[in-house]
């Protein structure tokens, strides 16, 4: 355990240990019954293609808890470790000797653990974190592991998790190797942590057991063979520019007028809620980036490709099954055609996204691996990840729903949008990042800011 340390930031690092799943205690796995373990897990072509980025971090502002839970805390954490056991795993790069040399990478299930870190902010409140409109820079001091990238994973460990204990509160940030999992499942994985630890780990068993068998298609069995590379093939230095982070809350009614006005301009009812707030957000950013009318701008949505497949594959997959794929127009046509406009562009790309496309894709990858480089973006680049469809206010761990969602500062570039669920059913929430001339030229668009709760 570490002693306790006081940072700039006034936040005092108390301990941090080394989480394990309790089966890894072989006479216990055997009372419970588990079942045999894979010792290496392939990674997919949308595993492989993450590693070169960030890992996520997110994480949930909590009420004051009446009790002391940090033990509680770890023994739930080892508990549900027993159903995601990949994650205490690290990764594993496995040399072929052929013609020519190539190399594969998988997680090795090897048990060698989660980090847990414990802290406090005495002089920090809940209202410190949710009354700005700009998100404050000690926010990213919640998250463990920044600055690390998936390909680390082969040395840090492939979740990490901090629980600060605030004046008035408590958050739990948590930073997952983004080449082992997507959003989906890392809600999933702390949906159940938080369910395993309301029971008082009592019941070590969960409602909704994860897939962690990874699905590959015919075309690219693994293992995936990649060309020889070096750790040093994947850093990439990019020059920092002032950016500012700011939160926005859409309410319930504000999100079904723009839907109902997109379908409207559209003549049609395929529209999503989602798409429409979108649409909003692609023609607020483009007015206060000031591009010219024939600039080509980009939206890249990520879409989930699990219910895409035929057959289907579970919510419960536990992996990467995100691609972000990009809806191209130009500035002007954006700004001048109209919201419904917009949002039927998105639609559409969407929609575009069948199971030979998916496939096809899976295909190409194989055969010309490429990796992606999150901060390559230009002007009139917008990224949105996340989803409203999470379920991130279940995540009631004994002793109260969440308050509030953050993200911390992994893959964050100018034009990076991420999307949450609102705290009341039917809203969602914007995490954006811009310049710092363009946010402050959002926070002037009418358009924008009447939307906004």
């Amino acid at each position: 355990m570490a002693n306790e340390q006081a940072t700039s930031t006034g936040i005092h690092y108390i301990s941090s240990c080394v989480v394990r799943p309790s089966s890894h205690n072989k006479e216990a796995a055997r009372e419970q019954g588990w079942r045999q373990r894979q010792r290496l897990i392939h990674l997919t072509p949308w595993d492989l293609r993450l590693l070169s980025i960030d890992y996520i971090q997110k994480g949930i502002l909590l009420p004051k808890p009446p009790t002391p839970v940090i033990p509680g805390l770890i023994s739930s954490l080892s508990l549900v470790l027993d159903h995601f056991y990949p994650l205490a795993g690290r990764l594993a790069t496995i040399n072929h000797d052929i013609t020519p040399p190539s190399l594969s990478v998988a997680i090795e299930c090897n048990d060698e653990g989660v980090e847990f870190i414990h802290a406090a902010a005495p002089s920090i409140t809940t209202a410190d974190i949710l009354t700005p409109r700009f998100i404050p820079s000690i926010t990213q001091s919640f998250f463990p592991l920044n600055g690390a990238i998936n390909h680390d994973g082969h040395s840090l460990p492939l979740l990490a998790v901090r629980v600060t204990e605030l004046a008035d509160g408590i958050f739990i940030g948590c930073a997952l190797n983004h080449a082992v999992a997507d959003g989906t499942s890392f809600w999933h994985f702390l949906n159940s942590w938080s369910e395993i630890s309301r029971t008082g780990c009592r019941v070590p068993q969960i409602s909704r057991p994860p897939m962690l068998n990874r699905w590959f298609h015919d075309s690219c069995s693994p293992p995936i063979h990649l060309p020889v590379y070096k750790r040093e093939d994947f850093i990439k230095i990019y020059p920092s520019s002032q950016l500012s982070e700011a939160f926005f809350q859409f309410s319930a009614q504000t999100i079904a007028k723009l839907k109902l006005r997109a379908n409207m301009e559209m003549n049609t009812d395929r529209i999503s809620s989602l798409q429409a707030l979108l649409a909003l957000v692609w023609r607020s950013v483009l007015r206060a980036q000031r591009l010219p009318p024939n600039e080509k701008t980009s939206y890249r949505v990520t879409v989930n490709y699990r219910p895409r497949l035929e057959p289907p594959l579970p919510g419960g997959y536990f992996g990467n099954t995100i691609i972000g794929v990009p809806t191209t127009a130009s500035a002007g046509e954006v700004l001048h055609r109209g919201l419904g406009w917009a949002a039927s562009l998105l639609n559409q790309m969407v929609a575009s996204q069948t199971n030979d496309i998916i496939q096809n894709w899976l295909e190409s990858w194989s055969q010309n691996p490429t990796f992606l480089y999150f901060k390559e973006t230009k002007l009139g680049t917008i990224v949105t990840g996340s989803s409203p469809r999470f379920d991130v206010y279940g995540n009631d761990f004994g002793w109260g729903r969440p308050i509030a969602v953050r993200s911390g500062g992994s893959n964050k570039v100018d034009g990076t949008i991420s999307v949450f669920p609102g705290s009341e059913e039917g809203s969602m929430a914007l995490d954006a990042c811009l310049s710092s001339h363009a946010m402050n030229l959002l926070l002037e668009d009418k358009e924008f800011m009447e939307n906004v709760t």
